[in-house]
């Protein structure tokens, strides 16, 4: 079986696996200040305030698989039109997450207000 991956996808599992900043490039396209109010949020996150991404997957042998390629889809569609400074999951807020397993596998749904960590003033 062929499996065709996009750009965008790669990219969100090489964010989602923690590369190092020299494979994964950090950097912000300044679309999310420009499109959408932020505010700072605990944990020293910088955070859109209302705007809501989604990532999902279908067909995967395991929950476990399906939470990891939904979480990936985030953060690639992120990383496109924010840059991967607002492209880690982890750091995202107001986390919806919904699961289900179907006869053709595991899907799971998440969605989420992308965050990035505040610059330390100098």
């Amino acid at each position: 079986m062929k499996h065709k991956f996009s750009t965008v996808a790669l990219f969100g599992i090489l964010i989602s696996l923690g590369m190092p900043s020299s494979l994964a490039l950090a950097d912000d396209t300044g679309l999310a200040t420009a499109l959408h109010d932020v505010r700072p949020e605990r944990g020293k996150r910088l955070c859109l305030t209302d705007h809501f991404h989604a990532g999902s997957s279908t067909g995967q042998s395991n929950k476990k698989t399906a939470m990891r390629e939904a979480i990936a889809s985030w953060q690639g569609f992120t990383a496109m039109e924010y840059g991967s400074d607002w492209a880690y999951f982890k750091l995202a807020s107001s986390k919806s997450v919904k699961c289900s397993q179907a006869t053709s596998g595991w899907a799971c749904d998440v969605e989420a207000r992308a965050c990035k960590r505040m610059r330390r003033r100098k």
